[in-house]
């Protein structure tokens, strides 16, 4: 974890640009024979014939954009990854979400490599191990914060960010991934 792997002016001026020009989407997915709206907004980019389908919803990737792949290199060189795709998740107020889950989709392989980087409001991040459900742990992932998943994390972990009735400012979070 690394907690301001980017400077607070610097996240400021990104969750800025991002939330302006990215292109956001409202995505449903079915549930017990109902579409149901996904409680936060969502964009994937990334290298071409890169699709992703989780929740019953497949995303074709938008090209790369500069401010996507100017932190997408720096995130590499800390992590030595190469990354081909990221999903962007608009968390616009403490109502939206993401339920218990692991990134384990068959496109990510067998041990994939997620690494996380938060702009805007502060959010409580949480993991729960999957056969041991008492084994819990919250990480506050704040501005320009980047958490590395790795190895076999989602083998035996989940994670979520649960919904709060705390005031809280948007935030945005890049899941960079590599698509095989």
């Amino acid at each position: 974890m690394y907690y301001n792997f980017f400077r607070k002016d610097e996240s400021e001026k990104i969750f800025s640009k991002l939330y302006r020009t990215v292109a956001w989407k409202q995505e449903t997915t079915s549930l017990y024979s109902r579409q149901i709206s996904l409680p936060r907004l969502t964009a994937w980019y990334g290298d071409e014939g890169r699709a992703y389908t989780y929740s019953k919803i497949k995303m074709e990737p938008q090209p790369w954009i500069p401010i996507l792949k100017s932190i997408k290199l720096q995130i590499e060189e800390i992590s030595n990854e190469v990354f081909n795709s990221v999903l962007l998740n608009l968390y616009r107020d403490g109502k939206d979400s993401i339920s218990w889950h692991s990134d384990d989709e068959p496109e990510l392989g067998k041990n994939p490599v997620i690494a996380s980087v938060s702009f805007g409001g502060n959010r409580r991040f949480m993991f729960r191990h999957k056969y041991k459900k008492e084994l819990k742990f919250n990480i506050e992932l704040n501005r320009g914060s980047l958490l590395l998943m790795k190895g076999e994390t989602q083998h035996f972990w989940q994670h979520q960010i649960p919904k709060t009735n705390k005031v809280i400012q948007p935030r945005i979070n890049l899941t960079f991934r590599k698509i095989i």
